[in-house]
């Protein structure tokens, strides 16, 4: 069983069918990179596997483990605490840096890494509880408990910030950052909570050419054996070089799909073909 399986994923908005039966795979350690023209259904298949939006039909597993399967949550709604939990498998770059602008750069990560240790927090509490502690033993050991977990966070801030570039920002606020350097905050954050799944929504996009430089090889920096990606992109060169996968999304469907020789060497959909053509790759 591959680490991340999509199976059937269908979503309408009213009377458009926005994504017509889309399934994929990939394995742990692996980047796929998503491909298309604006309004095929790029971002928003990205935002079902996030949880943003709920699929109409299909179902998804990662690492063996069923996280959603569309007929059955029409029957059952899922808690808040349980839709929050299946959202921490995965990291979510937005487009829009939607950093909070009250908070330093150090700020907007620990905040990040504080709600993930709040649900630890949580479930320890459950845990200790089960095996019959309870008063005041309970509320030191959640107190030990609580102060390692920011100990942690904390070392753990400083540790991504400096990987992203930022060291010499720790204490400026979003205000005081070009657009690269938000959203390298952006990744921070969101590698703050240790996902299963790093995704990026189009994260150059809003961008200038020489800032997406910057943030193209922070995310190349991040390919590693074990860190597995999905990048929505536009940027043709970038997808080449980094995915070990791609898959071509057209008017909902999977147009095309495999290795980067396999899509951008020897695609058989036309619609790719055009696509890539029109982006500048015309080897094909």
């Amino acid at each position: 069983m591959a680490f991340l399986e999509v199976k059937n994923f269908e979503k309408s908005f009213g009377n458009n069918k926005v994504l017509k039966g889309v399934s994929f795979d990939l394995e742990k350690g692996q980047v796929l990179a998503i491909i298309g023209s604006s309004g095929g259904g790029k971002t928003t298949l990205l935002r079902c596997i996030n949880f943003l939006e709920t699929p109409d039909a299909g179902s998804m597993h990662l690492n063996g483990e069923l996280l959603i399967d569309a007929e059955a949550e029409k029957r059952t709604r899922k808690t808040e605490s349980e839709q929050r939990k299946r959202r921490l498998h995965f990291g979510l770059v937005f487009q829009q840096f939607n950093l909070f602008p009250q908070y330093s750069v150090l700020g907007n990560v620990l905040l990040a890494r504080r709600l993930l240790d709040a649900q630890s927090v949580k479930d320890k509490k459950r845990e200790l509880k089960s095996a019959g502690i309870r008063g005041k033993e309970l509320k030191s050991e959640l107190s030990v408990f609580a102060a390692e977990a920011e100990k942690r966070a904390n070392a753990d801030a400083l540790s991504i910030i400096e990987r992203v570039g930022l060291s010499d920002k720790l204490n400026a606020y979003p205000c005081e950052l070009s657009g690269g350097q938000c959203q390298r905050v952006a990744i921070a954050r969101a590698l703050a909570l240790t996902p299963d799944i790093l995704c990026f929504d189009e994260p150059t996009s809003a961008l200038d050419p020489e800032l997406t430089g910057e943030v193209l090889r922070v995310i190349r920096g991040l390919k590693s054996g074990d860190r597995t990606m999905i990048v929505v992109t536009h940027e043709m060169e970038f997808a080449h070089s980094v995915a070990d996968k791609v898959i071509f999304i057209a008017d909902g469907v999977i147009e095309e799909q495999g290795t980067t020789e396999d899509v951008f060497g020897a695609t058989r959909s036309e619609k790719a073909k055009a696509f890539l053509g029109s982006h500048g790759k015309t080897d094909i």
